[in-house]
Order: structure tokens, then C-alpha cells, then sequence
């Protein structure tokens, strides 16, 4: 009886849908970036490029990783369009906890890590030979896109589009359809 129980609880292992991975691991992934962006913050790296590339790596392995689990718990198989939606699910959920999180610390914790943003971009003109009007109305167009309910909701948008494109060529690396005459 025992063995019979034990059998028929491995057998009822439930596919897990591309919708569910997507949000599971889009939570983990956006929590990973909101304390990696959070001790970026805290240490005044916010302006170190390479350091910050960082981040993408750990959407990337966030992705790989809703892919691999998603092929375990689904017969070893996934399409490409059932990689792409947990991608682009995934690029959304997170981009919506890291862009709250940034808004959040940027108008409440942090007001002037605003500024030491404007100044970094200021600087990176100024290298770039541009005059000070140009420097001035470029730095007055980002400050405005950047910050506030608009600097929210380009940078949920600009994360979903990122992760869908990035999220291309992923899936086309990690599917593996399932045979057509099984």
C-alpha cells in the first residue's frame, strides 16, 4: 500500500505555466536588483558603468534559470515563444520592483542621489566637448524624463522592451521543443 501511495505521488507532478514562472522569478530577480541597486546607492557607485552592467548579468541568470526551471517541471521541453513570454513576464515584474524602488529612494530616502546623477551627466557632457547651453538643456530634458512619475513609468516601459529583446535571443539558446511525433 505504502509503494502504491509513494508511485502515485510521483505521478502527479503538475507543468508549471510560462505565467507563474515568469511572475516567481521576475519577483526574485526584481528583489536581487532592488538590493544590488540599493548598495550602488549606498556607496556612491551608482555612476560606475561597468559596475552596473553587473546588474544585467543577474537579470540574465534570472532568465536562464525561470528557463531551466520551467523545462524541469515541463518534460525537459520549452518553445521559444514559451521562453520569451517567462522573459518578458520576468522583465516586466521586476522592472516595475526596481522602478518603484528607485522612485521611492530617489523622491524620499535619497533626494540628492538626483543630483549627483544630473552632475555625472553634466561631467560626461562636458568631456564630450559640448557647450554650456547644449550641456544646460540636456541635462534639464534628462532631469525631467528622469525623475518623478514619468521617470517611473519609461523606466518600467524601457525594462519590458530591454528584457523582450534580450529575451529574443535567450530563448532562441535555451529552448528545446518537444518532438512532433511523440
Amino acid at each position: 500500500m505504502t509503494t502504491y501511495f509513494l508511485s502515485t505521488m510521483e505521478n502527479t507532478s503538475t507543468a508549471v505555466t510560462t505565467t507563474a514562472v515568469g511572475i516567481r522569478y521576475g519577483l526574485l530577480v526584481g528583489l536581487a536588483s532592488v538590493i544590488f541597486t540599493f548598495i550602488l546607492f549606498a556607496t556612491g557607485q551608482e555612476g560606475n558603468v561597468p559596475l552596473s552592467l553587473l546588474g544585467m548579468v543577474i537579470w540574465i541568470v534570472g532568465v536562464v534559470l525561470a528557463h531551466k526551471f520551467f523545462k524541469a517541471n515541463n518534460g525537459g521541453f520549452m518553445s521559444y515563444s514559451q521562453g520569451l513570454g517567462i522573459g518578458t513576464l520576468l522583465s516586466a515584474v521586476s522592472g516595475v520592483l526596481g522602478a518603484i524602488f528607485r522612485y521611492v529612494y530617489m523622491e524620499f530616502i535619497d533626494p540628492s542621489a538626483t543630483q549627483r546623477g544630473m552632475d555625472l551627466a553634466r561631467a560626461k557632457l562636458e568631456t564630450q566637448g559640448m557647450d554650456d547651453a547644449q550641456i544646460d538643456q540636456a541635462v534639464a530634458m534628462s532631469q525631467k524624463f528622469s525623475s518623478g512619475p514619468i521617470g517611473l513609468v519609461i523606466a518600467i516601459i524601457s525594462s519590458i522592451v530591454l528584457g523582450f529583446i534580450l529575451s529574443l535571443i535567450i530563448s532562441a539558446i535555451t529552448k528545446r521543443n518537444r518532438p512532433e511525433f511523440e
